[in-house]
């Protein structure tokens, strides 16, 4: 899970640097930084300032974009893309791409409704484009069970559930439901599948490790786009998805040592959307209890949340070469100097 795709450091037709393409993993930035936005957002009962939300938001925008036109910017060709899209390990991470764009266009429908309906419909069919085609190669080229993760639940659970949310979001709740119902199919499906291959083995690599979170991630989701399809509605649904939602929670506390001993990676990522999510949810549901604790609970969920993911964030940022980037400048400087001299 390296944080760039091994690729030429020198192109033979340029002595200029070519830089290396951005694994599809990268977006994962972006994808939880989207879901704290909205661990946020779901903060407003609480009493929390709108301005906080307003900011992640933005700021998940702007690691959406720079991350897109970083990966184009390497001078990717087409047989690159389809490479990477056929990577038997970062592959399932391209969803993120459609993804997190369906998230933001739900919140830009807030402010510009046209705008955000437009990029919502377009993330749609991008991402039941991408996850129609990641199942039909799921079904004629068998896959070592050593490359499966918790992340191959992201081009269908993940994609159907989060749009469904935001389908809802912007107003249409007839296709939303049919999404949710796609979502959970996928998720029955998939999940037994890599349930099999975890309990089988082969034994999963260190580095994919943060990828289990994934793997607990659909209770939360699944519940936080029912919220928005039933307006927050109590009812049967949602008693399910919080007891299903914590067994698959319950495991991580057993695994957090594990994490700790783990170099860090831009992998770690994995972590943040589920942990958001849960958060999210959490909140919603803490809501709809009448018990006079239920503020500062929600506060402790938001605040653990916020923990996990900024201390995610900030170890990211040791991973920024920032002394070859200053010395790169000079250089260019130093040289652009003497070229001017001469």
């Amino acid at each position: 899970m390296s944080a760039t795709t091994p690729h030429p450091a020198v192109s033979t037709d340029s002595p200029r640097p070519v830089r290396a393409r951005l694994p599809f993993n990268t977006f994962g930035i972006a994808f939880g930084l989207s879901g704290l936005a909205g661990t946020w957002t779901a903060t407003a009962g609480l009493g929390a300032p709108e301005g906080i939300s307003d900011v992640l938001w933005v700021v998940a925008a702007l690691a959406w974009i720079v991350t897109i036109v970083r990966y184009a910017a390497a001078g990717t060709r087409p047989r690159d893309v389809v490479a990477d899209l056929r990577h038997p390990v970062l592959s399932p991470f391209a969803a993120l791409v459609p993804v997190t764009g369906s998230l933001l266009s739900a919140r830009l429908s807030v402010w510009l409704p046209t705008a955000g309906e437009v990029l919502m419909w377009s993330a749609f069919a991008v991402s039941a484009a991408f996850g129609g085609w990641f199942i039909a190669g799921m079904l004629v080229r068998p896959r070592d069970p050593g490359t499966l993760h918790g992340g191959y639940l992201l081009p269908t659970v993940a994609a159907s559930l989060i749009t469904s949310q935001s389908l809802a979001t912007i107003g249409h709740p007839g296709a939303a439901k049919a999404l949710f119902g796609a979502g959970i199919l996928f998720w029955v499906l998939i999940g037994a599948m890599l349930l099999s291959r975890f309990t089988t083995g082969p034994e999963m690599p260190r580095p994919l490790l943060p990828t289990l979170a994934i793997f607990s991630a659909p209770p939360a989701v699944a519940g936080n786009a029912w919220w928005v399809i039933t307006e927050g509605r109590p009812g049967t649904v949602h008693e399910l998805l919080l007891g299903t939602m914590a067994a698959l929670l319950l495991p991580h506390l057993f695994l957090i040592r594990a994490y700790v001993r783990l170099p860090f990676a831009l992998g770690f990522w994995a972590l943040t959307f589920t942990t958001a999510a849960s958060a999210t949810y959490g909140v919603r549901l803490l809501s709809l209890t009448g018990a006079p604790w239920r503020t500062p609970l929600s506060w402790v969920v938001v605040g653990v949340a916020t923990a996990v993911i900024g201390a995610v964030a900030v170890r990211s940022l040791a991973l920024v070469p920032f002394r070859r980037i200053l010395s790169r400048r000079t250089a260019g400087r130093t040289t652009e100097t003497a070229s001017v001299t001469c």
